[in-house]
């Protein structure tokens, strides 16, 4: 199994990248938070890889940091919860929102994840609030990122994320528009939450 990829960052989408490593190319799904830490295409990136084995289909999945990596893993653990969707929670919520989330019982954050209903929201809470302490010193760290200076393609990525999480392009639109006028910082990962928050 494939659990660390290094090589050059041939080419990035807001959940997806692609790396080449010694002239092969890995389509590596990822959550927005990896996305965000990533450095522009042509330099080497390092990604701590979970491999998804089907029937049909051998998947990867990156995370630019351990503690994203075993929380993936985590949530693959619960009761109704795939890797997709396990993505799409990490990408609604940081390590550390999401760790605080589950420790606190607040099944109510984890709803405002598209994809996540309230009983699903409640099995995490449930199965997840006595496996998720080892990583609430780390996660307190991972909050909060630093503004960067404003980028229409920003809004553009921001705007292909969560269509690729489920959302009506317009209503993502607005979401993003939204966002700014509240004024939200135009670095991805904080507009992308705060959109998140807002899309109807």
């Amino acid at each position: 199994m494939i659990a660390f990829l290094r090589g050059t960052l041939l080419d990035k989408q807001p959940n997806q990248l692609i790396v080449d490593v010694g002239g092969v190319g890995y389509d590596v799904s990822v959550p927005v938070s990896t996305f965000s830490a990533m450095p522009d295409t042509g330099r080497e990136v390092k990604l701590h890889i979970h491999t998804h084995v089907r029937e049909d289909a051998i998947c990867l999945f990156g995370f630019a940091t351990p503690e994203e990596k075993t929380l993936f893993e985590k949530l693959v653990t619960v009761s109704g919860i795939g890797p997709k969707l396990a993505v799409t929670v990490l990408s609604g919520l940081s390590v550390a929102d999401l760790v605080a989330a589950i420790r606190s019982g607040e099944a109510t954050r984890l709803v405002k994840v598209p994809g996540v209903g309230k009983k699903t929201a409640e099995r995490i809470v449930l199965e997840l609030r006595d496996k998720v302490e080892a990583l609430a010193a780390g996660a307190a760290a991972a909050a909060g990122q630093p503004a960067a200076t404003a980028l229409s393609a920003v809004e553009q990525d921001v705007v292909s994320a969560l269509v690729n999480l489920g959302c009506q392009r317009a209503a993502a639109d607005a979401a993003v528009r939204k966002a700014r006028a509240t004024g939200t910082p135009e670095e991805f990962e904080p507009l992308f939450r705060r959109s998140l928050e807002l899309v109807r």
